[in-house]
């Protein structure tokens, strides 16, 4: 879970190959990247996708707190995701050191040393992260449709532990919330809904 995680925190946002299918216009990757959005804010949050460079860049603006990574057509399976706005700071570090060559361990290390002196800021109040995902038999790129999609939720409450909060540190019932990296400028909540079984 820890790999996926950091996987997901440094590189929905990745600049890798691109496969060889042709890029994707910018109203599909639009239309699929809110998915990973409540329903009632999807007409408005802004849109990070790829352009034909390959390059990750706005696709549309947004008029509301959330930002919205279209599927990286790199890796495999599709992964949309959406957050607030105050984690942009976060995770706009995690893009640059990325491109950089930093490895995930090394990006966490940087992140931290920098938000702990101050150069990095994280969110003061509970920020949320919302993942849509499924594999790639589920999603039509033609269409930018998605069936059978799976919902993960985090929430990003930086230095939180199992103390300050009363979560437990894994999950003891299905769609329990717990803590992730506790302690840490990373910290956040998990949850998990069950997949639907078919």
């Amino acid at each position: 879970m820890k790999i996926l995680l950091t996987t997901l925190f440094l590189s929905p946002f990745a600049l890798g190959a691109l496969a060889q299918s042709p890029m994707l216009s910018p109203e599909i990757q639009i239309k699929s990247a809110v998915l990973s959005a409540p329903a009632d804010k999807r007409d408005g949050v802004g849109v990070y996708g790829y352009n034909e460079a390959k390059e990750l860049v706005w696709l549309r603006k947004g008029t509301n707190d959330l930002i919205c990574l279209a599927d990286d057509p790199a890796q495999k399976g599709f992964s949309a995701s959406c957050y607030h706005r105050n984690l942009e700071p976060f995770m706009a570090r995690g893009r640059a050191l990325k491109k950089e060559g930093k490895t995930p361990a090394e990006i966490i290390v940087i992140r931290e040393k920098e938000v702990k002196s101050g150069k990095l800021k994280m969110p003061k109040q509970p920020s949320t992260l919302y993942v849509y995902s499924a594999p790639d038999e589920n999603y039509d790129a033609a269409t930018g449709e998605v069936k059978e999609g799976n919902f993960r939720y985090v929430v990003y409450i930086p230095y939180a532990t199992a103390e300050s909060t009363g979560l437990p540190l894994k999950p003891e019932a299905p769609g329990m919330p717990w803590i992730m990296d506790p302690g840490t400028h990373r910290a956040h909540i998990m949850i998990n809904p069950p997949v639907a079984k078919k």
